[in-house]
């Protein structure tokens, strides 16, 4: 039978909506995506009207719903947005029969999981597909730090969220060593977060620069670095490669991965540079355990929407049966 769903991707900058139809434990269709800011609205409930008053039409009362938070079905206080939800309310707000709430990144562990290989693109590493068995880390700047694994056997496979974006920065030079002085003095408490998230290349810029950076907002700075118009912006934006390869590959050793998986806001931005900058370089340079690393296949979501892809093949394995053999 199928069964169709909103599935939203809920993040601290965006607030995503599709339809989906899932069968079988399958994602048969995910439909035209509506982006919200979530700036611009109080809470779930106004953008969820939103996103009905976008269709014209009654919503389904089933939801696969992602939240950057850390979510079991509970949702006190989102991250990076002033948003509440109660969690006894929530299911009668929007007028749902069934319901599924998970945390972002879990979210985009499921779609790792299930998405085939065409919506991967090699980054580092062995050009291989990503293992059917054992750990695959996944790691993802955006407005915050997104961290997660899946643990895969075959056709069956376990996703479990994280909040490793919090775990402190670890400088690897002076640089490094400039920037968590910089930080520990604004921030108190440096976790790789600060640095490895689309706010954090401002405070990257104005230490490398010794002043503030030039731009009214992050957006604009990350425009400049990667348009190459700003020959600080471009070092800065180096550095952040930097650093995200180095904590990609603490967390790879972490988990014991097999595989490593780049997603998150940032990352499909970052197609076309990351090969060729030093994350790879750093990503492996782990003093013995480079041999470890290197061996590992990187590889980085292509999917448009993978947070909303996955929280529809979280809802269907959820409620459809066994799991699908993923990519």
């Amino acid at each position: 039978m199928v069964t169709e769903l909103v599935v939203a991707d809920i993040g601290g900058t965006h607030a995503r909506f599709a339809l989906a139809q899932v069968a079988d434990a399958r994602v048969l269709q995910l439909g035209e995506v509506l982006t919200l800011k979530t700036a611009q609205y109080a809470g779930m409930r106004e953008t969820w009207e939103a996103f009905a008053h976008h269709l014209d039409r009654t919503l389904p009362r089933a939801a696969a719903l992602a939240f950057a938070y850390p979510v079991e079905n509970d949702l006190p206080l989102l991250t990076n947005i002033p948003w509440t939800i109660d969690a006894r309310t929530f299911s009668e707000a929007l007028g749902l029969d069934q319901h599924l709430v998970l945390n972002d990144f879990c979210a985009i562990g499921h779609a790792a999981a299930t998405l085939g290989p065409s919506h991967f693109l090699h980054i580092a590493g062995p050009d291989i597909p990503l293992p059917r068995h054992g750990v695959i880390s996944i790691v993802g700047p955006g407005t915050g730090l997104g961290v997660g694994l899946v643990i895969r056997e075959d056709r069956k496979y376990q996703v479990i969220a994280s909040e490793g974006g919090n775990m402190d920065f670890s400088p690897n030079d002076e640089l490094d060593d400039r920037l968590m002085a910089a930080l520990r003095r604004r921030y108190s408490h440096v976790s790789a977060e600060r640095l490895v998230s689309g706010p954090g290349l401002m405070d990257i810029y104005a230490v490398i620069a010794g002043t503030q950076a030039p731009c009214a907002d992050a957006g604009e700075l990350w425009q400049a670095a990667l348009h190459g118009s700003d020959p600080t912006a471009a070092a800065a934006l180096e550095r952040f490669c930097l650093c995200l390869g180095a904590f990609a590959g603490n967390i790879a050793l972490a988990h014991g991965a097999k595989a490593l998986v780049l997603a998150g806001g940032l990352g499909l931005r970052l197609r076309e540079y990351l090969p060729s900058s030093g994350f790879a370089q750093r990503l492996a340079a782990k003093g013995e355990y480079r041999s470890i690393i290197e061996q590992l296949p990187v590889k980085l979501i292509a999917h448009p929407q993978p947070g909303l892809y996955g929280a529809a093949a979280a809802f269907a394995a959820r409620f459809a049966g066994s799991l699908p053999r993923g990519g």
